[in-house]
């Protein structure tokens, strides 16, 4: 569904599905990928002496995966992402978990320099399979209005 600007309102929530389960090649693969050369990331050794035992999922494929479950609901019509306000790693997300998104419009504001737009201010929550919260962000995207 195409979603413009008028079909948002402050206080509106979408539950984005599905779910998307990260595996340990998914973690490694992006680490590397992207040149983090954090161990806790891809070390098995190492992080079983860490304080969680076990390798963490690097938290820009959690931001990625759970912006990218929300496009379609959010953001698949917008002209650009103008801004990610901030961005919380309130969990820990370990491979095998499967990450769920919801997200809350906080806010819409229509453009005074140009009517055929306006901005909508985004929270985004990522949640694992247990419902538990491991990061919060919030953003805000630029979205066509409906066209006349």
């Amino acid at each position: 569904m195409t979603r413009y600007f008028e079909d948002f309102s402050p206080g509106q929530i979408f539950k984005h599905w599905p779910g998307r389960t990260v595996t340990e090649f998914d973690n490694t693969w992006f680490t590397l990928m992207t040149m983090n050369t954090n161990p806790i990331h891809f070390d098995a050794a190492y992080a079983a002496t860490t304080q969680h035992g076990r390798p963490l999922v690097n938290g820009l494929l959690v931001m990625a995966t759970v912006v990218g479950m929300s496009v379609k609901d959010v953001s698949e019509n917008a002209i650009a992402n103008l801004e990610y306000e901030s961005v919380r790693h309130s969990g820990p997300t370990f491979a095998g978990d499967t990450l769920y998104s919801v997200s809350t419009i906080l806010e819409t504001t229509a453009s005074k320099s140009k009517n055929d737009r306006g901005v909508i201010y985004v929270e985004t929550r990522g949640l694992n399979q247990r419902g538990e919260e491991v990061m919060i962000l919030r953003r805000r995207v630029l979205i066509p209005r409906r066209p006349v």
